[in-house]
């Protein structure tokens, strides 16, 4: 039964990407900076774990956190930062842009999902921050992405099971709808069960001590300095353990 869900782990850097795939993760939504919900990767992270891995790898293409209203130069970044996706060989992008009114713009998201093409391209948590989430929904469809990223309009994805099932019902196989946020090992046969979705997307974030063996008295409790990011394989087995 496991084997029919599909598992997206988002990784922010080499080593916790390498713990992903190791732990079984099906697609990687390859990011840095999640502490601030995920910006694109650099040359160097996509292309590395590129050539050293077969699992799909899918870019975040997102030039800062914050909100989803992107200035025209930021938009300029996030074009060449799909052609440069594509160069590399990845499966697939991550994406999400808003108008100021809450509603999604389609125009420019119209414009990297023509762009990226023949990739994959997935609508992010923007979404949860959209005015009307059905109308969304069609919206993105008819631009031609291939999911939708959802909480449900919540902080967490169990808090908002009743409009991503909802959206699934109404998607219809048309797209496919993946909570995310707050799924772990605990909740997430419940999820596909009241929810009817077959993908699903996490984190696992945590973070273990540096390697460093010399640290500097000023910054002895600074966590920054001294912890770095990190997966645990085993959680990411576990997850898939849990729907079978």
């Amino acid at each position: 039964m496991a084997n029919n869900y599909i598992i997206e782990i988002a990784t922010s850097d080499y080593a916790t990407t390498a713990a992903a795939v190791a732990g079984g993760a099906n697609r990687i939504e390859l990011c840095a900076n999640l502490s601030e919900g995920g910006t694109t990767p650099s040359y160097g992270v996509i292309k590395t774990c590129r050539e050293n891995f077969d699992t799909l790898i899918y870019p975040i293409i997102r030039p800062r956190g914050g909100d989803f209203v992107f200035t025209n130069e930021e938009f300029n970044v996030m074009v060449q930062d799909v052609q440069l996706c594509k160069q590399l060989g990845c499966d697939g992008v991550v994406i999400g842009l808003l108008n100021t009114d809450g509603n999604i713009d389609i125009k420019r998201t119209e414009i990297l999902v023509k762009l990226a093409y023949p990739l994959g391209v997935t609508f992010h948590r923007a979404f949860d921050r959209c005015a009307d989430p059905l109308e969304a929904l069609e919206q993105i469809i008819n631009i031609g992405c291939e999911r939708i990223l959802t909480s449900g309009q919540q902080p967490h994805a169990l808090d908002g099971i009743e409009l991503i099932t909802q959206l699934q019902q109404t998607a219809n196989d048309r797209i496919i709808i993946m909570p995310g946020s707050g799924v772990r090992k605990e909740n997430i046969a419940q999820l596909a069960q009241l929810s009817g979705c077959t993908e699903f997307h996490t984190s696992l974030r945590s973070t273990q001590p540096s390697t460093s063996q010399f640290v500097h008295p000023s910054f002895a409790n600074d966590k920054e300095s001294y912890s770095n990011n990190y997966i645990d394989a085993e959680e990411v087995r576990l997850l898939r353990e849990a729907l079978a």
